[in-house]
């Protein structure tokens, strides 16, 4: 017998636990299907749309986080650069270029394996964290695609810290 093909009863969907969760910090959200739910988020850059996805198969929950910034053919190789040096940075999750929409987005899953069910610190680390990514690294994404800056200087100016107070 494959581990794979182990049966574990679920006492609930996960994505209930998403619903439960964004209701208590009354965020909207759509619940477009059992395994899916979607929220718009604001964040201090742009808005970010979360989606939780139930994957019965893998036993995860899956977090996509895409941001309107749309990548034009002449910046992809670029954006793929800035994609490669951000994901070398970040210790959960990743970012990818989804072509069928030229738009970024962050993924990240948290695995519920052998009937594990997911809590409701769990689900905010893991959208707090993804928020966060997406913040750090939102304005190396607009400079690369909006103002032509190339990916390694657009890491340098997302990645400076200030010391003090002005």
């Amino acid at each position: 017998m494959n581990l794979m093909e182990l049966e574990v009863e679920r006492q609930s969907n996960p994505v209930d636990m998403i619903e439960y969760v964004a209701s208590n910090n009354d965020w909207s959200f759509e619940r477009s299907g059992e395994d899916e739910i979607a929220m718009t988020v604001e964040g201090r850059w742009t808005d970010y749309h979360v989606s939780f996805s139930w994957m019965e198969e893998f036993e995860a929950l899956h977090l996509g986080c895409a941001f309107d910034i749309k990548v034009p053919d002449i910046r992809v190789n670029e954006v793929v650069k800035l994609l490669s040096a951000i994901n070398g940075q970040v210790l959960m999750g990743h970012f990818d270029l989804w072509r069928q929409e030229d738009v970024v987005i962050f993924r990240q899953s948290l695995l519920l394996a052998g009937g594990a069910e997911p809590t409701n610190r769990q689900v905010e680390v893991l959208l707090s964290s993804a928020l966060d990514t997406c913040e750090a690294y939102f304005q190396a994404f607009q400079f690369v695609v909006w103002s032509g800056m190339d990916a390694t200087k657009a890491m340098e100016a997302v990645l400076f810290e200030t010391v003090g107070e002005a």
